[in-house]
Order: structure tokens, then C-alpha cells, then sequence
């Protein structure tokens, strides 16, 4: 049993060392020690598994990866010289205090259950994605090794914690899945995985599930947690566990290693996921009927929003779904195929990447609100930055102008863009603060990643956000921002 081949000793670790980020970099301070991971009994001592106040049994967050420009989705300002404005134009919705582009049909006669929010200001230190990721998915300023390293800085083991993490955190163990789940990827390609999307300093046992899904097969999702190689039976792989166990024993003088603590939590979390791997049924989407499917549309994207709304079905407490982008737009738009939209901003929008958003996202909505899940899941959709106002990027050759022609593409522009929410004791309808004429700043009650994070926390009812550190001091998870209880 100690010599199978390769390919059946790995069964064991296929995706949890993966998933967790422990490869990821190295941890700067002594945050891998075992007793800087606390358990879910402690976590819940802490401040109780959910307090009292949220309606949000759920949450999914529809992370537009590569920035999404505000200004030519939900913070139109047509009113602005040429040079700002592009050539869309904004229509009317469902609900009379919101407008969005008019490439946007399906989710304008969904505006009624919608909460805009264009003041949101997330300036950080480099004006790229890897410390937009950071400051989104986390509320918490980067560091200043985000300026030094760049997309060389990895994510650490005493990064501040996913939100989602966080969330998990604070839930009752669900069973044999994990509370937070990520679809369909991990951004971005190794070795410039994003930092922000992990637990962190939280430990392992609260980092996502990753279900993997392709452009190719957009039916097709896979756990790799989830999945016994070769003809490797449960009984077979309880048997190995046992083996292991009694190997794990007979080297105790490797106890005191933070890096083998960390392995462990692997296995143990692994050896749960692989035994139900019957819970897999629950990623199949192919059971969905196909007018349900067709209403989403048939995008990886679209198909994860609708596996999002199957897990929401399963009680999962996070979901997230980052949008994987398609190789063959990264010419056109010269980015990596999503909303990176160095060039030809307006036609890669217009074409492509607003129809798909439209049609899966206006489904989500109308498809939760149709079963009376809307108002106990709260809907999340932001990027790590919005683009920038002034059209003309000059990486792709471009110049002021509002053509469609490769050159007329936004920069990056961390400093605003905006969120939208619903769902979850969310009032549906609204927008809330505004940004300057030009959409350069916030200028009407502006707020940051902190305050949304916060108001994540607050629909779900999150209030006490104590933890402890490796030598069990209290610390806050996150001591700035404040929930914006006026959407509630």
C-alpha cells in the first residue's frame, strides 16, 4: 500500500492543497502556528454562530473580474463632454431612480429589486488588480507590500481574511460541504494568484471550496476535493486514512511543525469532502430543466450563477462566482478576456461581455425572487476597480475618442466605482451617493470596500467580529467601516 503509483497516492490531495493557498507564499509573521487558526467552537464562543438582525441566510458575490467600468454600466453620465461619456446611452428601468445602459434590457426590468451604490472610493497604492482584489474582497487597505512586490506579491498566511471566509466563520459547519464556495476558478493564473480570496489568518478550515468550470463545457463542474481517482473505493480510502493516521503518530517529533499542522487540516478536510463525495449531485446543473438553463444564457458564467442559486438552494452560506474570461477576446479587448477593457472598450462591452452579464444576471435575480429565496439571499456584484473615465488607454495605442476602433479603451481607476446589491432585507429601487460629473471621484456619500464589507456582515447578520491571535489575544477582524444601514 506505501508504493501505489503517482497518480493513486495523489487522490488524497488533489485540491485541497491547492484550494487553500498553502502554497501561495510565505506567511510574514508566525501566523501558520496551529493556535492562530481557531476552531469553529471558538470562533463561535467569540460572538455565536450568526447574531440576531440579518435577514441574509446566503450571500453571492459576482466578482467582475479585470474591472469593470462603471461608467459605461450603472454610473452613465450622459450629460459629460464625449471624451467621458462613450457612446452609450442610459435607458429607463423598473425603477425610476435608476438608470443603466441600454445594453442592458433584461436587468433594467429587474431594477425594481436593485440597490446602486456609485460612490464606493477604493484608491489603492498601485491602481492594479492585485490590490483591488485586495481592498474588494477583503475591506482592508493593502499593505505597502502590494507597492513593492506588484503581481509578484503572493497571498500570505496572515493576509486579512476573505469576506466570505469570514462569513463561513461565523456559521454552523454545514455538513459535509464547506460554507464558502468558490466557482469557476481561482483567480488569476499561477503564480499571480490574487491575493484576498482566502481565510488567511483564519486557518484552512474556513477557505473555499474551489469548482472548477470551463468556456468549453459550461455544463461541467468539477470538484477536485470531490473526485476518488482510479478505482479507489470509500472503504479503501478510510482504510489509507487509518494509515495514516498511524504514520502521523510515529512522527511526532514533526508536532511542532506549523507547515505539517497545516497539512493536516488538508487531509482531514479532504478525507470529509471525498467520503460524501455523493454531494457532488448538487453540482450538476445538467438536472436543471433546459428553458431554466436558456434563461441564464450559456456561458461558463451564466451556468455558475445558476449553480450559485442551487447551492443558495442547499444552504450554502457563500457563494462566489469570479468571472472567467474568454481567450478569444483577449485580442480585441487586449486584456485577458474579461472586463480588463484595455481597448475597444465600447465594442467588447456592447458584443460581448454586457449581453452575457444582462442575460445570467437579470436570471438570477428574477430566478430567487421567483421562488422566494431573494429576500434571504443577498446578491453581491463588484469588481477590483472601475475604469478609467477619460476614454483612450495608452497600453493599447489608444486616444481620447468614443469610437469602437482598438485604440478607444479605459484604464485602470481604482479610485471609484460602483456596487450593486439586492436581496437580503436590501430595498430594492434605489441609489445611493454619486459620483462627480466626470465619475472620476466620489462626491455624494461616499463610502469604501470597508463599509460594504461591513454591510455584508450587517445583512448577514454579523456583528461581533472578534478573534484571536497565535498567543490568544483578541483582535477585530475589521475595525473600520461602518454597515450602510440606509439600504436596508
Amino acid at each position: 500500500m506505501l508504493h501505489q503509483p503517482q497518480d493513486r497516492r495523489a487522490f488524497l490531495i488533489a485540491s485541497a492543497a491547492g484550494v487553500a493557498g498553502y502554497s501561495f507564499g510565505q506567511p510574514r509573521l508566525a501566523a501558520t502556528d496551529r493556535s492562530s487558526q481557531p476552531s469553529r467552537a471558538n470562533l463561535a464562543s467569540e460572538g455565536g454562530p450568526v447574531a440576531a438582525g440579518g435577514r441574509a441566510k446566503s450571500v453571492i458575490l459576482f466578482f467582475l473580474c479585470g474591472g469593470a467600468s462603471h461608467l459605461d454600466t450603472w454610473d452613465m453620465k450622459p450629460d459629460a463632454p464625449a471624451e467621458y461619456r462613450g457612446p452609450f446611452s442610459p435607458i429607463a428601468t423598473s425603477a425610476p431612480s435608476i438608470q443603466l445602459c441600454e445594453h442592458l434590457p433584461f436587468l433594467s426590468k429587474q431594477a425594481h429589486h436593485l440597490a446602486v451604490i456609485n460612490s464606493v472610493g477604493s484608491t489603492v497604492n498601485t491602481n492594479d488588480h492585485h490590490a483591488g482584489y485586495y481592498y474588494n474582497l477583503t475591506g482592508h487597505v493593502p499593505d505597502q507590500t502590494f507597492k513593492s512586490l506588484g503581481n509578484d506579491r503572493r497571498p500570505y498566511a496572515d493576509d486579512w481574511p476573505f469576506m466570505g471566509s469570514v462569513v463561513a466563520s461565523r456559521r454552523p459547519h454545514h455538513g459535509a460541504l464547506p460554507s464558502t464556495i468558490t466557482l469557476p476558478h481561482m483567480p488569476s493564473r499561477k503564480p499571480y494568484t490574487r491575493p484576498g480570496q482566502f481565510a488567511a489568518r483564519l486557518g484552512v478550515d474556513f477557505d473555499p471550496l474551489y469548482v472548477n468550470g470551463s468556456v468549453e463545457t459550461p455544463l461541467s463542474f468539477q470538484a477536485p476535493s470531490l473526485t476518488l481517482t482510479g478505482d479507489v473505493t470509500k472503504d479503501q480510502l478510510q482504510s489509507r486514512h487509518q494509515l495514516l493516521n498511524q504514520l502521523d503518530q510515529a512522527r511526532k517529533r514533526f508536532e511542532g511543525s506549523s507547515k505539517v499542522e497545516i497539512w493536516k487540516q488538508h487531509q482531514r478536510r479532504t478525507m470529509e469532502l471525498l467520503i460524501a463525495s455523493e454531494t457532488t449531485t448538487a453540482f450538476d446543473v445538467s438536472r436543471e430543466p433546459e428553458s431554466i438553463r436558456d434563461r441564464y444564457g450559456k456561458s461558463v458564467n451564466a451556468m455558475s450563477l445558476l449553480l450559485a442559486r442551487r447551492l443558495v438552494e442547499a444552504e450554502i452560506p457563500f457563494v462566489t462566482v469570479f468571472w472567467k474570461g474568454n481567450d478569444k477576446l483577449k485580442d480585441k479587448c487586449k486584456s485577458a478576456g474579461s472586463w480588463d477593457t484595455h481597448g475597444n472598450n465600447f465594442g467588447c462591452l456592447k458584443e460581448n461581455l454586457l449581453p452575457e452579464f444582462d442575460r445570467a444576471f437579470s436570471a438570477l435575480v428574477e430566478d430567487l425572487a421567483q421562488r422566494g429565496l431573494l429576500d434571504q439571499t443577498l446578491l453581491l456584484v463588484t469588481s477590483e476597480m472601475g475604469r478609467k473615465p477619460k476614454i483612450g488607454d495608452p497600453r493599447s495605442g489608444g486616444v481620447a475618442g468614443a469610437g469602437g476602433v482598438a485604440g478607444a479603451g479605459r484604464d485602470h481607476w481604482t479610485h471609484c466605482l460602483s456596487v450593486l446589491m439586492a436581496g437580503g432585507g436590501i430595498r430594492g429601487g434605489q441609489t445611493y451617493g454619486a459620483s462627480d460629473r466626470f465619475g472620476e471621484y466620489p462626491a455624494d456619500h461616499p463610502v469604501t470596500p470597508a463599509d460594504i464589507t461591513k454591510t455584508v456582515y450587517h445583512a448577514t447578520g454579523i456583528q461581533d467580529l472578534q478573534a484571536r491571535d497565535s498567543q490568544g489575544r483578541p483582535y477585530n477582524l475589521l475595525d473600520t467601516g461602518d454597515p450602510i444601514t440606509a439600504l436596508f
